[in-house]
């Protein structure tokens, strides 16, 4: 019992601050090219030698800076050892780019920004001081309040750094805001013919023998993957939005909700918010959610403790606790790894999760995915296998007659293309040329670069298949035959349409801002681009 209570501190000692439930894993213990000691080489950065104690500092400074933003510490994230050296490799390169320039953040400033991130992170009306952070959740993992006062200039110094190198991109005038709106937004007027799959298929009549065949011939693509199948208990946070709000009714919420919309960067554009009213209604409701999240996050700790408390821990451990807490109990279909549960979507963790449990660990930790949290148990475990033929008929029968009413279909097009370059050249117009072939044309919705969805093309093209299609064809010359997935298409684009006038006048202030912002972090990239390769060397690898 003992060894497995230490096993799973990381979650047992869940500590809350605003939606974050930290885990316990000591400074230190992640891998990485530079190792924890030593005297290897760390590179250079614009010819000077990268000290070790300017990388340890950029490396808690990405840590910090990570766990901020996501709750989640580097290296209890879905980010590899390569991603976060080459995060911090990049750090390095922005504070020594910071330097040179003379960037120079006071104590006032740095202060300033640590008190609202402090104000930011509160509770129940209760401001988080930085004792208490750094007891609760920092010195866990090795961190000072010297760490976060450093981390916290050092963001100040990067945000300057990105706006003085960004600079350039944001002067956009307005004739080339409205040049880049009339390019974006110019429709076209269109017109296609369609060669759906699902006109062939009835001519596709397979036998038994040529059914067999085809199995044979993509037998690989048969194969199912190792599988899991697992049983879980879903924590969804929006179910306990009640017990936040009457959580939060007594409390100052509204004290709150005015200190954070004080914060920079916040105001009364918050998440595309039209007024301060609604940007503190936003961050209202992320309050209340982030409140819901802890207390879910806090139900999941309680059930994943209560199984590892039975002893043998064993998948059933999971059901046993649940049922005691009146938790319903799921099981997923076997799923692969690279498709996860079809229950539900997920982003990832949970069948990362899943993959990684085994006969010695079958129950998981709380794991987040999405806005839910969930407590695992393998059920099932299965190994990459073909299934038969006999098992597969129907799948197989539908997989070769897709594949041949499509192969039908695009060689109609490609034929028809033919015939209809020579009714052009004899003088037929389009529309006459397609209806004569019995092929009649369809008249598109107009369309541009900034179109987002055409229902009317019912899954036979993708949006950008006909973008290609229309902008790599010479205006009233008709496309070649485009092939796609369910067959193909031809296009014709008769005519650009002109621009609503109104509509642009009445987009182009957010469409400017938008711009701009575009070209800030276009100019920013750019030099990092270009200078990174120059400034940063990395160690030659051994």
């Amino acid at each position: 019992m003992i060894g497995t209570i230490r096993k799973h501190s990381g979650w047992l000692w869940a500590v809350i601050i605003t939606a974050t439930i930290v885990s316990f894993i000591f400074w230190g213990t992640s891998q990485s090219k530079y190792g924890s000691g030593g005297t290897a080489s760390l590179g250079t950065v614009y010819g000077k030698k990268i000290t070790r104690d300017a990388y340890l500092t950029a490396k808690k400074d990405f840590y910090l800076y990570y766990f901020f933003r996501t709750g989640k510490w580097a290296d209890n994230s879905d980010l590899t050892p390569a991603t976060i050296d080459q995060a911090i490799d990049q750090r390095i390169m922005f504070t020594a780019k910071a330097e040179k320039m003379g960037i120079y953040i006071s104590d006032d400033a740095t202060a300033t920004a640590a008190a609202q991130r402090l104000q930011a992170l509160g509770r129940n009306g209760q401001v988080v001081t930085l004792s208490a952070l750094v007891e609760q959740a920092l010195a866990p993992r090795g961190f000072t309040a010297a760490d976060f006062e450093n981390y916290i200039r050092h963001d100040l110094m990067l945000e300057e750094l990105e706006r003085s190198l960004g600079l350039s991109g944001e002067l956009v005038t307005p004739q080339e805001a409205a040049a880049a709106y009339q390019v974006e937004h110019q429709e076209l007027s269109a017109q296609a013919v369609f060669f759906n799959a699902s006109n062939y298929l009835a001519m596709v009549k397979p036998t038994p023998a040529v059914l067999a065949q085809f199995y044979t011939n993509f037998q690989a693509a048969y194969r199912l993957p190792d599988r899991v199948q697992v049983s879980y208990v879903v924590f969804d946070p929006s179910n306990y939005l009640a017990q936040s709000r009457a959580e939060w009714a007594k409390t100052n919420l509204l004290e709150n909700v005015e200190a954070f919309f004080r914060r920079p960067q916040v105001g009364e554009t918050y998440h595309g918010a039209k007024s301060a009213t609604e940007a503190k209604t936003i961050i209202t409701n992320e309050f209340i959610m982030a409140r819901a999240q802890v207390d879910a996050q806090k139900d999941a700790n309680d059930l994943a403790t209560a199984a590892f408390g039975l002893e043998p821990v064993k998948p059933e451990n999971l059901t046993t606790m649940a049922n005691q807490k009146n938790l319903t109990v799921h099981l997923t279909a076997p799923f692969a790894k690279d498709t996860g549960p079809k229950e539900f979507e997920s982003a990832g963790n949970f069948t990362k999760t899943a993959f990684a449990l085994s006969a010695d660990s079958p129950i998981s930790e709380p794991v987040s995915d999405g806005d839910n949290i969930y407590v695992l148990a393998l059920a099932k475990t299965l190994p990459s296998a073909i299934p038969s033929f006999e098992q597969l008929r129907f799948q197989v029968a539908v997989d070769y007659e897709q594949r041949e009413s499509t192969l039908l279909a695009q060689r109609a097009g490609l034929a028809f293309y033919q015939t209809l370059t020579n009714q052009l050249a004899a003088g037929k117009t389009f529309a006459t040329a397609c209806v004569a072939a019995g092929h009649p044309p369809e008249f598109l919705p107009p369309f541009s670069t900034s179109t987002q969805d055409l229902p009317e093309l019912e899954g036979r093209a993708t949006l950008a298949q006909l973008r290609q299609a229309a902008y790599t064809t010479p205006l009233g010359k008709p496309s070649a035959f485009q092939p796609t997935g369910d067959g193909g298409f031809i296009l014709l684009v008769q005519s650009k349409l002109p621009i609503d006038q109104t509509k642009m006048k009445a987009d182009l202030p957010d469409f400017t801002e938008r711009l701009r912002e575009a070209r800030h972090n276009e100019a920013f990239n750019e030099w990092f681009q270009s200078e990174a390769p120059v400034a940063l060397k990395t160690p030659k690898s051994e």
